[in-house]
């Protein structure tokens, strides 16, 4: 038996919401942020240090900005090398698009900065951030797969090699500590 998942069909009707337009974009965008946060919320997290949690938060969101800006302004330059120096109209499309990188630390962000609000400690809040960034590097590494065409199993697989960077980032964050 194959492990691929059935072709789509052309009379099935395209997917509704922020996947509908290119999945794959989408899904790469989150996983890149949800490894940005982790590696933040481990960095930032130094201990011996007083907390911090709502500047924690503020670098966290800025360093996805700036990442994700970064990211699209590369695309535009590069279109521009491809193009023969010219640059099409759509450059602040190309940064604007990246905004699921942005959109994936922000769980993080607003878990420190419920910290912030004095709902937990901070670093009860950076340890429930990276968890839940693995657990969701799970989630997205098999969309991610499963949006490729893989079956169940290569997608499950696929999603927990994603959840090993996850965990890979918690595991130097603790040898760190």
């Amino acid at each position: 038996m194959p492990d691929r998942a059935d072709p789509a069909r052309p009379d099935h009707p395209a997917p509704r919401g922020i996947l509908r337009h290119r999945p794959e974009r989408w899904l790469f965008k989150g996983i890149y942020g949800l490894v940005l946060a982790s590696a933040l919320v481990a960095a930032l997290d130094v201990p011996g240090e007083g907390p911090n949690p709502g500047q924690d938060a503020l670098w966290v969101l800025l360093t996805a900005l700036a990442s994700g800006a970064a990211h699209g302004y590369a695309h535009v330059i590069a279109r521009r090398a491809a193009a023969d120096g010219t640059a099409g109209p759509s450059r602040l499309r190309a940064v604007l698009v990246e905004w699921p990188l942005t959109a994936a630390v922000l769980p993080t962000v607003a878990m420190l900065l419920a910290a912030e609000a004095g709902w937990w400690a901070e670093e009860t809040a950076a340890g429930t951030a990276l968890l839940f960034n693995t657990v969701c590097l799970f989630g997205l590494g098999a969309s991610a797969a499963r949006a490729a065409g893989l079956g169940r199993l290569s997608s499950l697989r696929a999603g927990a090699l994603d959840m090993l960077i996850g965990l890979l980032i918690i595991a130097a964050d603790a040898l760190v500590d």
